[in-house]
């Protein structure tokens, strides 16, 4: 028997023909079992299946009109994942898990997929490795990036979120750094080589509920009040106009949500804006506090990393938190469940 839970909604009877008819043709088949690990283009997706670019174009539009997949572009490549529209998405995850595993032709596609995953995962460490001097040199100015990193999992709290959004995600080690806060996540970059690397990371990591995505930070992809929690690690000092992302992020967060910085104190270390491409050398919580109050933020916590030997080239790491006024979904669901514990305990 088939579970439905996880349906917000049923489907029209046109809307779930369409979908089972887009899936019911091998090939579309056996794409939709591909994308269930995760995001793929039309390039992996050749290599893969062994067919042609305009073959597997046809295939790819008849799944996305049917709600089936979702597509985005990322630079010249457009990338296609299952759907994230609570029915159809669901409906796709059923077909695919209804697929026997021992099947000729979706284990030689596993295996290409995993040639495929080796091959971006040997193209992005050969980039990190490239720039790690860089961001070495860089993290020898403040302290560790272990205690950074604990200092971010105790500002933004213990609880599980729904939505988490990176901006300017990198590496995607945030990511990494909080697979067990999440439901979903979501990061954001403009360097492509940088996502390159972060999705051959988070597929090795198995970390499936994360997805990234090429994007401008001041006009995110995401509608309004969307996100549970936003993180910026480090990514201030790069913009133009910090203001006008803080706007952005705080657009997306949904009322109760929480909008993590961390960046660094005003300082002098005037290399850093000469060869890293930093607009910025620092900020004051002054003027993070009257950028977030303007968006709508309330500045809720503050936390200064300060290292052990202060001066001369050595960084101060700030950590700022703001919250949205206002109660939102994840609050609403974390109160009903309380309710109904709290009736639970009454009735034993």
């Amino acid at each position: 028997m088939i579970d439905a839970e996880g349906f917000s909604k049923t489907l029209s009877s046109r809307e779930l023909v369409t979908a089972l008819k887009a899936a019911a043709e091998p090939t579309r088949l056996r794409i939709l079992v591909l994308l269930k690990s995760g995001e793929l283009n039309v390039k992996d997706l050749m290599q893969i299946l062994r067919q042609s670019q305009p073959r597997l174009s046809r295939h790819l539009k008849l799944l996305f009109e049917a709600g089936l997949v979702e597509r985005f572009r990322e630079g010249s490549w457009v990338y296609f994942r299952l759907s994230e529209r609570a029915s159809l998405g669901k409906l796709a995850e059923i077909l695919t898990s209804l697929v026997d595993g021992g099947d000729p032709d979706i284990g030689r596609d596993q295996e290409r997929l995993e040639a495929v995953k080796d091959e971006r995962e040997h193209a992005a460490q050969s980039y990190f490795e490239e720039h790690a001097g860089e961001w070495d040199r860089i993290r020898s100015l403040h302290v560790s990036e272990a205690e950074v990193e604990a200092a971010m999992l105790e500002a933004l709290g213990g609880d599980r979120v729904g939505l988490l959004v990176d901006l300017g995600t990198g590496t995607g080690r945030t990511l990494e750094l909080f697979a067990d806060r999440y439901e979903r996540a979501v990061g954001f970059d403009v360097n492509q080589a940088m996502l390159g690397y972060a999705r051959a990371k988070l597929s090795q990591a198995g970390l499936d509920t994360a997805q990234v995505r090429h994007g401008d930070i001041y006009n995110l992809s995401l509608e309004a009040n969307q996100a549970d929690a936003v993180i910026m690690h480090q990514v201030m000092h790069y913009l133009s106009d910090p203001a006008d992302a803080l706007n952005e992020a705080a657009r997306v967060i949904q009322p109760g949500g929480r909008l993590l910085i961390v960046d660094f104190a005003p300082h002098q270390v005037e290399f850093l804006r000469e060869s890293q491409a930093h607009e910025r050398l620092g900020f004051s919580t002054e003027q993070v506090a009257d950028w977030l109050r303007a968006s709508g933020l309330k500045l809720s916590k503050t936390r200064e990393l300060a290292p052990a030997e202060p001066g001369g080239e050595r960084l101060t790491v700030m950590l700022w938190l703001a919250e949205k006024p206002g109660i939102g979904a994840m609050a609403h669901k974390t109160a009903r469940q309380a309710g109904r514990q709290s009736e639970l305990l009454e009735e034993m």
